[in-house]
């Protein structure tokens, strides 16, 4: 029988997630719009984006914060093309994304020998499934660029290489520990269902010095130069941002960032996202669903579930045929306005994903 309950908010895929509670365009009404983002009112602005993101998120006083382009893709893109090659790298990857950055890494910028370490998005067996037990064997001396959620304790004060870490779907949804992490790289979209388009990048003393002493072999766009004869460009750590920002999105991610303080910050964020996964446990029980969180020694990434049809009959077809059953079962979700943007990662296995927000419990699925 055709259910006739729906969620309350169909916005829940793990895309930009859905606005705040009584959101309106009204939020934006206070944007600095037809002037110069250097001029004094959109410099104020971007300012406010920088001070708040610091107070919420914690980020240590010594380290560098600012806008950049291209989302959070752009600000992990710039962090490796401007620090990548003084040493040997080390990727440790949760996600199926980290294969491009691996590509990258192997042949755009020729990294020689680059170690990878993953756990993969296809469920494997037994009791310790999606867990990564490399840590055990990095090389600390390495750059260690990591797409993880999880504990940093194992990173030691000593380390010769920088831990960067891509973290745009953690970083106002879980405890970031930006004092063991010399670089990390978000956006607003995450929680606080920000506008895309402009990233975020914090940048620790020990990456700043590695920045001025580091000359890649290879040339940098514009869009990537954070330095200038050797020394850091701190203009851009001060909301003299590389490229003209949009001041609606700016608007819009203060505003995102008041509600979040409002709210406790990420530890406020997180209270109502312990019930989401079990909201989803929930489902699976009650349908041909299994759940696979990625975990690491434990932790799981309760703010992203994915889930795959483990039917027999589904599990029978060809793996083009499953992609074309979950776009058919995704567009009737879409139709029927019980959620949208629901399908998995292209490289992940056909199924769903599901983003566990920040929002209160009643406001989302």
């Amino acid at each position: 029988m055709k259910p006739t309950e729906k969620p309350a908010n169909p916005h829940f895929s793990s895309g930009p997630c859905s606005k705040r509670p009584g959101w309106s365009l009204d939020a934006l009404k206070g944007a600095a719009l037809g002037r110069s983002h250097r001029a004094s009112a959109g410099k104020k602005k971007l300012q406010e984006v920088l001070s708040l993101s610091r107070e919420i998120l914690g980020i240590p006083d010594d380290y560098k914060l600012g806008i950049v382009p291209g989302s959070d893709t752009g600000a992990v893109e710039m962090a490796l093309w401007s620090l990548l090659g003084a040493r040997g790298v080390e990727v440790l990857a949760w996600r199926a994304s980290a294969r491009a950055g691996r590509r990258m890494r192997r042949k755009q910028l020729k990294i020689a020998d680059p170690q990878g370490h993953r756990s993969g998005l296809r469920r494997p067996a037994g009791p310790r499934r999606g867990r990564l037990e490399a840590r055990r064997r990095l090389h600390l001396e390495r750059h260690h660029f990591r797409r993880t959620r999880a504990d940093a304790d194992w990173i030691p004060d000593d380390r010769e290489g920088l831990a960067i870490c891509d973290a745009t779907s953690a970083v106002f949804a879980m405890d970031v520990p930006f004092a063991r992490l010399d670089v990390v790289t978000w956006s607003w979209q995450k929680v606080l269902g920000g506008e895309a388009a402009h990233g975020m990048l914090a940048l620790s003393p020990r990456a700043v010095a590695r920045l001025e002493s580091h000359k890649p072999a290879w040339p940098l766009p514009k869009v990537f130069q954070m330095t200038k004869d050797g020394k850091l460009i701190e203009g851009i750590f001060l909301g003299d941002t590389i490229n003209t920002p949009s001041m609606l999105c700016v608007e819009d991610a203060i505003d995102g960032l008041k509600w979040a303080k409002s709210i406790g910050g990420p530890q406020g964020a997180r209270r109502p996202r312990r019930h989401q996964p079990r909201r989803a446990r929930r489902v699976g029980a009650r349908t041909p669903v299994d759940r696979f969180p990625l975990r690491n020694g434990g932790c799981a990434l309760d703010h992203l579930r994915l889930l795959q049809f483990t039917d027999v009959w589904f599990q029978s077809l060809p793996a083009d045929s499953q992609a074309k059953t979950i776009k058919d079962f995704t567009s009737l979700l879409e139709k029927e306005q019980v959620a949208y943007d629901i399908g998995a990662y292209r490289d992940a296995p056909a199924g769903l994903r599901i983003w566990c927000g920040g929002h209160r419990r009643g406001d989302g699925p």
